[in-house]
């Protein structure tokens, strides 16, 4: 039987896979280390953004003396980005001493922030450090401490707790006793009045000891703990030349008769009295030497940040808040005769009062402003009266005048009353119409008024009395021969010496031969307008072919000499520039002036170009706006009416920019069936349209005459404060043509 062939497979490189394995075995391993750390991360990253809660401890209940640490909690938010929580807590120390009381406030504070994470202990006054030391373990365990308002005697000889840092701050027993001393020489005894609580037992031993040291000859009374009743009389019993410091805390949960503030003005009323610690201010005490509680609470808050970012309290050096200055209170000073050149030259005093100068130096001046005006208004209504009582005569014989001058003269004067019934006819227009004296009298008068011109008067006169305002009018009136004669009646109202509306007063003239010199005008007005538009042309082509041409040559000689100058000398070159623009200056006003002279693209291109162009030479030469819109205007319009149109709208602009007062202007140029309409408006101060005809301007006459050779109608409406508006419409007959329509605003920049 013969052998079955084996198959034998070999597997070389066996180091190298056992190498690979190696590799995926440590980058998995790494992977899972790098996601170790980041997720490790997320809880820190988590904390440092979630709100940090502060428990503040104080170790007194009275809340004035204390404050409300607001420039700590500023400084700690301006330099920690997460919110920052506040609680409060008042040990009320003073009760440490009672029985049970400490370890039954601890119970409860544990009790109150069980399952709530503290982050930061920060512990105002001695007493409650050593409480949040004694019991953190139980309550607070693991939480850094931060004090504050802490003298640096309370360390001397001992090290620092673990996880406590803060803020010790000067209280300069030293300073304060040396400022009574010095404010008071003559002093000879001096009485201490405290507490018989730990933290008041050792204020009053530093205080002996300093009065011992500074003041050995000095008498000394320690009152301590004694009742209110009997402090008092203790008090009372004192030598005259006694100083007291008052070092008693405050306890807020006692509520006798007599309390600690009570007791402090009461002696501060029969003694100068000193406090040692900062919180008898406003209560009649003298004053004493402290340091800032300011610059303390700013370093406290930053330590607070620096803990509450993560830095070991252990880390962070204590601050020392030493320096310190006297503050005393003014009205105390005032009290005992204490001058203020007597005082420290670092002094802080408090409660100034302001002088009588400094209390009303505001309302002197306006007082005494009053008193000149009304000394003025006095004195004017005494000259007025006066003056009526002249104007009263003045006014009898004024009348008396105006009766014989108005008989006299040429024009028809006439007189209404309030209700508009005339009341007096001068001689001259008894004459005109009649010698009857009564006619005309009364509303009579409109018998003589031709019949087409009667219902204009009429509401003419109407309006003026509604109005009480002067106004005129044109009619007709007939002659004593039965001849109707044009007459311009102008009237003003009359008041009474009392300012009441009396009626009006009128004078009417004859201006039938005006009227005829008007219509003969007209006649020749076409041609004269003709005549100007070619001295136009020719002034234009002149200013624009010959003086333009040479100002340009002129301005290139110019710019030659200065390129072609052998020596450079700065001021002559700035004189040469300064003569070449104000050339190029003058070259473009007389461009502009040939432009408005003579308009070449009226010409050419029409009327709504020829506008267009104006429009934005005229805004740029006077930095106006104008507003131009045109709306089915044909390209073949005729070039009389295009002519008519565009002088219109120049002379509008030109009076609006001259009188409005308006910077902002518009020109509306539309097609309307077989008319051409043309609207320049403004909303400037308006015009009294009347008196500008009375008046003889050749703007509005000259307008009037181009649109009426174009059998157009020419309208002004315009009224004072309230703007103005030129209407000119024209008839076209032509044939249908491409039509324009546009808006746009021209703005100077």
């Amino acid at each position: 039987m013969q052998a079955k062939p084996k198959t034998i497979v070999v597997l070389g490189g066996g180091r190298n896979l056992y190498g690979i394995q190696r590799r995926i075995t440590q980058l998995s391993l790494a992977i899972c280390l790098l996601a170790g750390v980041a997720f490790a991360s997320l809880p820190r990253a988590a904390d440092s953004l979630r709100p940090k809660n502060i428990l503040v401890l104080h170790s007194f209940t009275d809340r004035k003396a204390l404050g409300d640490l607001a420039l700590l909690r500023s400084t700690l938010r301006s330099q920690f980005a997460a919110p920052a929580n506040f609680e409060v807590e008042y040990l009320e120390s003073q009760r440490f001493d009672v029985g049970g009381y400490e370890n039954s406030l601890s119970e409860s504070l544990a009790y109150l922030y069980r399952g709530r994470k503290i982050d930061l202990i920060i512990a105002v006054v001695y007493p409650a450090l050593r409480f949040a030391i004694d019991h953190r373990d139980r309550i607070f365990p693991g939480v850094p401490i931060l004090f504050m308002s802490i003298s640096p005697n309370r360390f001397e000889g001992r090290t620092l707790w673990p996880g406590v840092t803060g803020v010790t701050t000067n209280v300069d027993v030293t300073g304060t006793i040396e400022l009574a001393l010095h404010l008071h020489p003559d002093t000879e005894s001096v009485a201490i009045v405290s507490g018989t609580s730990e933290f008041e037992r050792f204020w009053l031993r530093l205080t002996n000891q300093e009065l011992q040291r500074i003041g050995s000859k000095l008498k000394t009374t320690t009152l301590i703990g004694l009742p209110p009743d009997q402090l008092l009389k203790e008090i009372a019993e004192l030598p005259t030349r006694t100083i007291v410091f008052f070092q008693t805390i405050p306890l807020e949960s006692a509520q006798p008769l007599h309390g600690t503030y009570y007791i402090l003005e009461a002696i501060a009323r029969q003694f100068p009295t000193y406090c040692v610690l900062n919180y008898c201010f406003d209560h009649e005490a003298i004053g004493g030497s402290y340091s800032d509680s300011d610059i303390e609470e700013v370093m406290a808050g930053q330590l607070a940040a620096r803990l509450l970012s993560g830095e070991k309290p252990d880390n962070i050096p204590v601050l020392h808040n030493s320096a310190a200055h006297a503050n005393v209170d003014w009205r105390q000073l005032q009290r005992w005769n204490i001058p203020e050149s007597s005082l420290p030259s670092n002094a802080l005093v408090l409660f100034r009062q302001p002088t009588v100068w400094e209390q009303y130096q505001r309302y002197v001046p306006v007082g005494l402003a009053i008193i000149i005006v009304q000394g003025l208004l006095i004195l004017g209504l005494l000259i007025q009266q006066r003056r009526k009582r002249k104007a009263e005569i003045r006014l009898r014989e004024s009348e008396k005048r105006f009766r014989t001058m108005a008989d006299v003269t040429p024009s028809l004067v006439w007189m209404s009353d309030k209700s508009g019934l005339v009341t007096y006819l001068n001689e001259r227009r008894i004459d005109f119409t009649g010698r009857d004296s009564t006619d005309g009298n009364g509303d009579s008068w409109t018998a003589f008024v031709h019949p087409d011109d009667l219902q204009g008067v009429l509401r003419a006169n109407q309006l003026a009395l509604e109005q009480r305002k002067g106004f005129s009018k044109e009619y007709r009136l007939r002659r004593k021969d039965g001849v109707y004669r044009w007459m311009l009646d102008v009237a003003a109202p009359r008041i009474n010496g009392d300012g009441t509306f009396a009626g009006f007063i009128g004078s009417a003239s004859d201006v039938t031969d005006q009227k005829l010199a008007q219509e003969a005008l007209e006649t020749i007005g076409g041609r004269l307008i003709e005549a100007q538009e070619k001295e136009r042309t020719r002034i234009a082509r002149e200013l624009h072919d010959d003086i333009c041409q040479r100002l340009a040559l002129l301005y290139m000689e110019l710019t030659q000499a200065i390129q072609g100058a052998d020596v450079v000398n700065d001021t002559a070159n700035t004189q040469f520039a300064e003569i070449r623009r104000h050339c190029s200056e003058i070259a473009g006003d007389v461009q502009a002036l040939s432009h408005e002279l003579h308009s070449s693209k009226l010409e050419y291109l029409g009327i709504v170009a020829a506008l267009a162009s104006f429009c934005r030479e005229f805004s740029k030469q006077h930095t106006i706006d104008i507003e131009f819109n045109h709306k089915e205007i044909p390209d073949n319009l005729a070039s009389d009416i295009s002519l008519c149109l565009f002088r219109v709208a120049q002379e509008s602009l030109h009076n609006a920019v001259k009188y409005s007062g308006e910077s902002c202007f518009s020109i509306d140029l539309r097609r309307i069936a077989d008319q051409l309409q043309l609207e320049v408006r403004d909303a400037g101060v308006g015009f009294n349209l009347e008196q500008a005809k009375l008046n003889g301007g050749l703007g509005l006459v000259s307008m009037q005459e181009r649109v009426h050779l174009m059998n157009g109608m020419f309208f002004v409406e315009t009224k004072a404060n309230h703007g103005t508006k030129i209407v000119v419409s024209v008839p076209w007959v032509g044939e249908p043509s491409e039509t324009t329509n546009g808006r746009f605003r021209v703005k100077d920049t």
